[in-house]
């Protein structure tokens, strides 16, 4: 009878615990300083998310090592959905950059793609060229003696820079900054010749006619400047499309049952009014996946940044 009586009473506790999801406050770590481009995505799609649940959905700024202390942070964190971590492309950079790194792009699974950051490749309104095609040609002419600027080692800025130059077959000498806001000077008035700017950035001196626009990179050219064309358009291959995506991650081993609960939040609110107007005005084109479609686009970018690293030997700064 005892043993009977202790059956019933572990069958009563494991159903009490058994909480639907989510029971409590959810947590989003974003590695990166409140108030930058990844926190300002994040809140838009969280705040929706949290409203149709009915429980808060705390967003954590852990900055620090470039990214590397807020994804620790996630990393760490029980696999039961109540610990997500908003992602880009330092996820799939930094272990490679760092081959000492506690940590790999696996020891997360894909959880919803947030959107994309549609690209421009830029020039000086100075510069003689009107085309992609005719700044290789003048660059070619000139190896070694143009500049490109970027944020950073590591960054999106200087791993696509130097994918397209690789396969465009030209020198440019890279320039790093600390953030882009310091590179832009520098670009207008031409001590920089090339750089790859978020369609947020650039747009503003496009349309004041001090930068050029030479190319989207992006799979489809922009409202804002539908005369631009992208890097397809132009004639050059795939492999010289770089994406630029935002997306939620957690923690390997996380349910699949909550990673399909969170990724359909993620879509229900991706199609809010609301939401799609302040991701617009991030520049963020919206860009939903399947878990699994995120998670492949995870590995795909792992494989691809980590080859140019080695190819370049590059280190983190």
């Amino acid at each position: 009878m005892m043993r009977f009586l202790g059956v019933v009473f572990a069958l009563v506790s494991s159903m009490a615990t058994a909480q639907p999801y989510p029971s409590k406050p959810v947590r989003v770590i974003v590695p990166f300083p409140p108030g930058g481009i990844l926190d300002l995505i994040t809140r838009p799609v969280t705040e929706s998310i949290a409203a149709s649940w009915g429980q808060p959905i705390i967003v954590e700024a852990k900055p620090g090592a470039s990214g590397n202390i807020g994804i620790q942070l996630a990393r760490s964190a029980p696999p039961d959905g109540y610990t997500l971590m908003m992602s880009a492309i330092f996820l799939a950079v930094n272990p490679a950059l760092d081959p000492n790194s506690r940590f790999r792009p696996s020891d997360f699974v894909g959880v919803a793609l947030v959107g994309v950051t549609p690209n421009l490749f830029v020039v000086p309104a100075g510069l003689p060229v009107s085309s992609m095609n005719e700044f290789v040609a003048y660059a070619r002419a000139r190896p070694g003696k143009l500049a490109a600027g970027h944020p950073g080692t590591g960054t999106f800025g200087h791993l696509g820079t130097l994918l397209f130059t690789g396969h465009a077959g030209i020198d440019l000498v890279n320039v790093p900054y600390k953030s882009l806001p310091q590179a832009i000077p520098d670009l207008l008035n031409g001590q920089l010749s090339f750089m790859i700017l978020s369609s947020a950035f650039a747009l503003p001196h496009v349309k004041s006619g001090k930068l050029k626009a030479l190319a989207v990179d992006a799979p489809a050219r922009l409202r804002e400047l539908p005369e631009v064309r992208t890097l397809l358009e132009a004639g050059w291959p795939p492999e010289t499309v770089a994406l630029q995506w935002f997306g939620f991650v957690a923690p390997a081993g996380t349910p699949a049952e909550i990673v399909r609960r969170f990724n359909g939040e993620v879509g229900r609110a991706l199609k809010s009014a609301d939401v799609i107007e302040r991701l617009e005005k991030l520049g963020v084109a919206i860009g939903e996946r399947s878990p699994g479609e995120f998670d492949a686009l995870l590995r795909s970018e792992t494989q691809r940044w980590a080859q140019i690293i080695q190819e370049r030997n590059l280190k983190a700064d």
